[in-house]
């Protein structure tokens, strides 16, 4: 039982106000407005009889009650999120089969809650779950072997496939802990290490590639990589720097004491996540198991992502349906 005060909406807030710092911004997260963001903490610190963050400062900080309480925080919200969403998920009790692709920067967090709601709502169901780059998961769609494929976009449209938009993820500059700033910045940090480059075969060194171009910017051909760990182990050494996403760097999360992420010192752009489906699909499915989707995004990616990297705030985010 909660102690008197303490109301899911002012963890809520409490929340949002740890990862924005900022009232305003706050109120923009949870739709309520500033004197409403601003009662919500007071009686929360007051229930609790301690202050969590440093009102005096802007951007607000939080207190060191304030950064203990955030972790207890975080844990209860996601888990009653990924309750609310097991409650509302999809009835798939009618499907036979399901053929599903998932993008493999999922694999550590997200593919696994995902697998395990749809198997509980899939009791006469044939179900194969296939992890694979993004460009093997839209060829898949393209030859029919899949029912839903979930990978970064191609952008164009797919004949008799539908998309629907998840997220939006962002290129980032990843480079060896300390060197950036031992070197003087990232513009003489790139000439001074070699850029290590996904493998062109995959949709992610395409979409770097074509972006590079377009800017005119040329690095010296050295490294092309596969394998996307491969790749971080190799910056982590020391070995270059890279381009990825942060669902890329979240994927790497036993380096990142060896590594360290920065915006892209030049024009940005980023890749959109989406749910690709059959046409021939009732649309319900689908987008039901997108709206599965975003919240476990949101509770098991962006979450961690934005409180590691808060300069990602606005930029790494959810693609909400028209």
């Amino acid at each position: 039982m909660l102690m008197k005060g303490v109301t899911l909406r002012g963890l809520e807030v409490f929340e949002a106000l740890a990862a924005t710092g900022s009232v305003a911004q706050a109120a923009e997260r949870t739709g309520l407005s500033q004197p409403a963001v601003s009662q919500q903490m007071r009686n929360l610190e007051t229930a609790l009889g301690t202050e969590l963050v440093d009102h005096g400062r802007r951007p607000m900080q939080l207190t060191s009650a304030g950064r203990s309480f955030l972790s207890r925080t975080q844990v209860v919200l996601g888990q009653l999120r990924l309750a609310q969403n097991e409650l509302t998920v999809m009835d798939l009790t009618h499907l036979s089969v399901l053929n599903l692709g998932v993008i493999d920067d999922f694999d550590n967090d997200v593919t696994p809650q995902l697998v395990t709601i749809l198997a509980e709502n899939m009791t006469r169901c044939r179900f194969k779950l296939v992890t694979a780059p993004s460009h093997e998961i839209v060829e898949a769609m393209r030859a029919r072997s899949l029912h839903i494929g979930i990978s970064a976009s191609p952008g164009g449209v797919m004949e008799g496939v539908i998309e629907y938009p998840l997220a939006r993820d962002p290129f980032i500059l990843v480079a060896p802990r300390d060197r950036m700033s031992d070197l003087g910045g990232p513009e003489a940090l790139m000439r001074a290490l070699p850029f290590l480059r996904y493998d062109r075969d995959q949709m992610i060194g395409r979409q770097i590639e074509a972006h590079l171009a377009r800017l005119k910017l040329d690095f010296p051909e050295r490294f092309e990589i596969g394998a996307h760990l491969s790749l971080m182990t190799l910056v982590a050494r020391g070995m270059g720097w890279a381009i990825t996403t942060p669902l890329g760097y979240m994927r790497a999360a036993r380096m990142h004491d060896r590594l360290e992420a920065h915006p892209l010192p030049f024009t940005p752009f980023a890749r959109t996540i989406a749910l690709f489906a059959a046409a021939d699909w009732a649309d319900r499915v689908p987008r039901d198991v997108a709206r599965t989707m975003r919240m476990l995004v949101a509770d098991q990616v962006m979450g961690p992502a934005l409180r590691q990297l808060p300069w990602l705030d606005g930029k790494l985010r959810l693609i909400e349906p028209e």
